[in-house]
């Protein structure tokens, strides 16, 4: 398949919006594009389908009913495709019944808005999920090249993305995660606790590695005994009030401005900074600051 990415573009973020309503169409396309978006439109499944033959969003809305292929087999093709799979599709929907929200989350999607859909709405679930994929890309590269892979799940243990080196290993080991589902015994109870899954081609490990300011959990993935380097994938052990503080002290905030935002005590925030310090092998607050800007960890944590 021959695509670009959007360094061809040379702009902001690429969002492909699919709805069968030219009204509803025209007032998203003109929403995004005034937001900074670069927009490209399809009025059906199939078109969509063609549209990312040739361009790879940062993106996509898409509406859960239209006329021949519906928004939800769209999805569960892009998702069959490995070069497409890591794209957040956020669902834009009529239908408020939980079968039909399910039926959403199970095709691969990650969000849903209920039409009529509102701007504001559309653009703050969007500028998540483009965050959180950026920063699981940035991760991804990091533990891939140690051999590993990574999930992430979402509500209910569903998975919402994987990284292609496990969706590689999981394979490899017979293991089928198509129900997207992870069986409660495959989860680690706590960041930093393991546990070995039985495959029919051989056994893996997964690894909790760290809970988001979002909820989602990230493990890792790898074969049993293989060679790789925990210390270099310690920073993604933090607890989720460690990334909170690790995120504050990043955008140049004193431990008494962080204590502040975070409702906590100077004393209590000095002792998070002596877990992440240790976590992340750093002595000095710029070490600190300068690997969590580089790793991207959770740049979408905001409080007032």
């Amino acid at each position: 398949m021959s695509t670009l990415t959007n360094d061809t573009w040379r702009t902001g973020p690429v969002v492909l919006v699919v709805d069968d309503v030219p009204g509803s169409l025209g007032m998203i396309h003109e929403t995004l594009e005034n937001a900074g978006y670069t927009v490209l439109v399809a009025d059906d499944g199939q078109t969509a389908l063609q549209r990312l033959q040739k361009v790879v969003p940062d993106a996509i809305l898409m509406d859960a009913v239209m006329p021949g292929m519906s928004g939800f087999e769209a999805c569960r093709r892009l998702k069959a495709d490995p070069a497409l799979r890591h794209i957040p599709v956020i669902f834009m929907t009529g239908l408020s019944e939980t079968s039909d929200v399910l039926e959403g989350f199970a095709a691969g999607g990650v969000d849903y808005v209920v039409k009529p859909v509102q701007a504001v709405e559309v653009l703050a679930r969007l500028r998540t999920h483009i965050a959180t994929m950026q920063s699981l890309r940035a991760v991804e590269q990091v533990i891939d090249a140690e051999g590993a892979g990574l999930l992430v799940l979402g509500h209910g243990r569903r998975l919402i993305w994987q990284s292609s080196c496990a969706a590689r290993l999981l394979n490899d080991a017979g293991i089928d995660l198509s129900a997207r589902e992870l069986p409660p015994a495959w989860l680690p109870a706590e960041a930093g606790q393991s546990v070995r899954i039985p495959g029919k081609g051989n056994d893996l490990d997964l690894r909790h590695l760290a809970v988001s300011a979002r909820g989602e959990i990230m493990l890792l993935v790898s074969v049993p005994d293989a060679p790789v380097h925990i210390d270099g994938l310690a920073r993604l052990s933090l607890t989720p009030r460690e990334t909170e503080v690790l995120c504050w002290l990043a955008k140049g905030k004193t431990n008494r401005d962080i204590g502040d935002i975070l409702q906590l005590s100077p004393r209590t925030v000095s002792k998070h900074l002596e877990h992440v310090f240790q976590k992340l092998g750093v002595e000095t607050r710029s070490a600190a600051a300068a690997m969590a800007t580089s790793l991207q960890l959770d740049e979408t944590v905001h409080r007032p």
